[in-house]
């Protein structure tokens, strides 16, 4: 894919064709991993985590198999997220998840750009994340005949976002943050606070120990 043009002009945020054959043929090598993941609900560990790995084009081998089932799976506690399926994402290794990170089922993921999620978080189900924009200008636009855009969107870690909450492009959410279910996220979050709402406010700072500028104002505080 690195050698697409249209697909290094998507990456970057700038106007793209998305019916380019290098985007479409990642495009459909991603639903069929989406749906072979979403069909092995009952399959181990293990074995999500390899489907899940083909989705994200994450080629790291996995470790040599425990005998012990239980022991097996903790092998990958702190290696990738837990992934409810079923999920649907566009292209897959634009999006990227940190270790620790809990994703509910329905998730809905367009990674236009690059979709960054951190460590420890939790997203509730029928979450939409979408990196995926057009021209405002119908002239440009053109329905399917134009061309398409996205912007990059961040999750940091410990936020956790509440189910059917949406997050458009361009957003960044700040470390240990809250998201209300059902709210549409449409401009950047301030690390540790909580917002919710269409489009979602600032509802109030979230008073905690991991918070360093709390601290440092509450020197009682260690």
């Amino acid at each position: 894919m690195a050698n697409s043009k249209e697909w290094q002009k998507m990456v970057n945020g700038e106007l793209y064709w998305a019916w380019d054959e290098d985007l479409q043929a990642n495009r459909t090598r991603c639903k069929k991993a989406c749906a072979a993941f979403n069909a092995a609900e009952n399959e181990s560990r293990r074995r999500r985590v390899e489907l899940w790995r083909d989705i994200i084009g994450d080629s790291r081998p996995l470790p040599p198999v425990h005998p012990d089932p239980e022991a097996d799976e903790a092998l990958f506690k702190h290696t990738d997220p837990f992934v409810d399926g079923p999920i649907s994402i566009d292209h897959g290794i634009n999006f990227k998840v940190g270790k620790g990170t809990f994703l509910n089922f329905n998730l809905l993921v367009l990674d236009t750009c690059q979709i960054t999620i951190g460590e420890n978080v939790l997203f509730g189900p029928n979450v939409c994340l979408y990196g995926a924009t057009h021209p405002m200008d119908p002239a440009i636009r053109r329905g399917l005949e134009g061309p398409e855009a996205g912007k990059e969107i961040h999750v940091e870690d410990d936020v956790w976002i509440g189910g059917s909450a949406l997050v458009l492009a361009g957003v960044r959410i700040g470390k240990g943050s809250t998201v209300g279910a059902g709210s549409v996220v449409t401009k950047d979050v301030p690390p540790y606070h909580f917002v919710a709402g269409n489009p979602a406010k600032v509802i109030r700072r979230i008073e905690t120990t991991m918070n360093p500028d709390q601290n440092r104002n509450n020197p009682s505080v260690t």
